[in-house]
């Protein structure tokens, strides 16, 4: 049996660039997403403890409002899995520029109710539960974001820039969480710490739903996926499978998102989110020094995305894969023992571990995209993908910090190691789906696939 290839577009004159044909609108719609989810979840924890006492209080029997607002900050993910099954299954059924624009309404509108939420000297109690509930909801639509922007973009990059429309889109939640720093440290600057605890931290929720609104601006204006709207023609009545056997039928799929999903968040919560405090642990270099230098890193993860998305449009998704997923199994546990054995600089090992996790995250929208057919793309890979955020990178803080009370410490670059080798052998497991590898290899530089070839 054949798998069934479009020729490629013939090239005529200059090489087509990645933006023609509209493709801005989709690009942008696809990436200004990703800035809002990214800087509304980072403003929430960097602004936790300017207003934890506002609306949590001063929590009780040893409580303290703090933990009950980070608290708060992991209820989202647990809701993140069933916001990717409901609009999930509406960005299959209705379309990905429905869906899209669905999520970011939710995410503004929710962003805009936590700034104008009453505290606990109005409201008592209400407000610790209005501020969960909110975050539930902004947790439900979250879930479903990640998917259909990926969904979006495998759908409508050019097949020869489909790897940096990936990056790019991508890229976003990187300049989210650049953003979110930079609004706190105005935010700072301009009211200061008591002005931000008075009620001054409203405004970074303010512009959040600021963002958002644009967003859905955006979102609007963008054209729907010809590839769904061709999926949808051909779909026969009740054409869709349940979703158990759905995810039964696409086995190798599911597994290689899990590994690779698995990966990517481990790794960036550890090296981008986690890296300070574990340096510190060693005293390698004081909490404070390190965080600052993040900002940084962030900038190279950016860059270091972006230039992967272009070689795997260059060169071919597998070998670029092959040596940037391979990479963190000799090195992460290398690069740390070296960190807190004092002869490697924390600066050099947060740039190198920020780089290896760019290099899945750069892939990740239209290599998992590219594994599930479009009638199920967004409930198949958006299930499975914040299942496993949820399990393991809404989990790592509070597992490291187990580890570290309990003198586990050491334990970490063996966990983080096993963890980040997930994408290396997830490619392995892609090549067991025909149709993730029909479309790796149509892409390939060089390569004309006719019809009907094998």
């Amino acid at each position: 049996m054949t798998d069934h290839i479009e020729p490629a577009p013939a090239r005529t004159g200059a090489r087509p660039g990645p933006y023609e044909g509209g493709r801005r609108r989709e690009l942008a719609a696809a990436t200004v997403g990703s800035v809002v989810e990214s800087f509304d979840w980072n403003i929430y924890a960097v602004l936790a403890p300017y207003f934890a006492a506002d609306l949590f209080g001063h929590g009780k029997g040893g409580v303290s409002g703090v933990l009950a607002a980070y608290a708060t900050f992991a209820v989202g993910f647990v809701a993140r899995p069933v916001g990717s099954y409901l609009i999930g299954r509406l960005s299959d059924t209705r379309g990905r520029r429905f869906a899209l624009s669905l999520g970011m309404a939710v995410i503004a509108v929710a962003s805009l109710g936590l700034a104008a939420l009453p505290g606990q000297r109005s409201i008592g109690v209400w407000a610790a539960v209005l501020a969960v509930l909110v975050r539930v909801v902004q947790g439900l639509a979250f879930g479903g974001e990640a998917p259909s922007v990926a969904a979006y973009v495998t759908e409508t990059a050019p097949p020869r820039h489909r790897f940096a429309f990936s990056s790019v889109s991508y890229g976003g939640i990187v300049l989210g969480s650049l953003l979110s720093f930079g609004v706190l440290t105005t935010l700072i600057h301009t009211l200061g710490k008591s002005g931000l605890e008075n009620g001054g931290w409203r405004w970074g929720f303010l512009v959040a739903a600021l963002l958002g609104l644009g967003a859905v601006w955006v979102r609007r204006a963008a054209p729907e996926s010809e590839e769904f709207h061709r999926a949808r023609a051909g779909m026969r009545p009740g054409g869709r499978p349940p979703f158990l056997r759905m995810l039964r039928e696409h086995r190798w799929a599911v597994l290689t998102v899990f590994l690779n999903t698995l990966g990517g968040t481990v790794g960036y919560y550890f090296a981008l989110t986690y890296l300070p405090q574990y340096a510190a642990a060693y005293h390698v270099i004081d909490k404070e020094r390190a965080s600052s230098f993040m900002t940084i890193v962030l900038a190279v993860v950016l860059v270091t995305m972006l230039l992967t998305g272009a070689a795997a449009d260059r060169f071919g998704l597998l070998p670029v894969a092959r040596i940037g997923f391979g990479l963190p199994i000799p090195l992460v546990g290398f690069l740390l023992v070296g960190l807190h054995g004092g002869w490697l600089p924390f600066q050099l090992v947060a740039v190198l571990l920020g780089m290896m996790v760019a290099t899945v995250l750069g892939t990740l929208n239209v290599f998992t995209g590219l594994l599930f057919p479009t009638e199920v793309r967004a409930v198949g890979l958006g299930v499975v993908n914040a299942a496993t955020i949820a399990a393991f990178g809404g989990t790592f803080p509070l597992l490291a910090e187990w580890l570290g009370d309990h003198n586990g410490l050491g334990l970490i670059p063996f966990y983080v190691t096993l963890c980040t080798a997930g994408p290396a052998v997830g490619l392995l497991t892609a090549m067991r789906v025909p149709s993730f590898v029909a479309a790796v290899r149509e892409a390939e530089p060089g390569i004309q696939r006719t019809p009907g070839s094998a």
